[in-house]
């Protein structure tokens, strides 16, 4: 083979790699994700039984370029020991009243996250979400892992995780 056909193959490949470099970094904000942390977590014991409510405060931020619609909202404990354990979710109603109510879980800093809320492109978000689980403060308190799953009106779904 001559060396003018090699030539011209490394060029083609070069424009050809460049064109599919430039289509993916274009196209990157139009992929929905969210990111985010947990940054605090509170548990309150409920009287005459063996289970506790968790309320999650966290920051989320939406990256790309369409807006993220919440569908459905979960938390999922791993608790020291034993499987993990998915929480019943709290309305955004119910939330409120258990802030009126029980001062012992400190003031509300945040709005709670709940079905057909949106965040929106390229912002963040401190928001909050609750779930009853059927575990002692104990074992809530000791557990290895929690996480915060949200997922979009699309399909999307992104997990924080403590």
């Amino acid at each position: 083979m001559s060396k003018g056909f090699w030539i011209f193959l490394v060029a083609g490949l070069a424009v050809v790699g460049g064109l599919i470099f430039t289509m993916l970094t274009a196209t990157q904000g139009a992929h929905l994700r969210l990111e985010g942390k947990i940054l605090k977590v509170r548990v309150l014991a409920l009287p005459g039984s063996m289970a506790s409510i968790v309320i999650i405060d966290f920051r989320a931020t939406n990256p790309s370029n369409v807006p993220f619609v919440v569908n459905s909202v979960t938390l999922h404990l791993q608790p020291a020991t034993g499987d993990a354990v998915d929480g019943n979710t709290i309305s955004k109603n119910d939330i409120e009243n258990i802030f009126r109510y029980q001062k012992l879980l400190g003031p509300k800093y945040n709005n709670t996250l709940s079905l057909q809320d949106r965040i929106e492109p390229h912002k963040i978000a401190d928001l909050m979400a609750g779930a009853r689980f059927e575990l002692p403060e104990a074992a809530v308190n000791s557990r290895k892992s929690i996480k915060v799953r949200i997922e979009d009106v699309d399909g999307t779904s992104a997990e924080l995780t403590e």
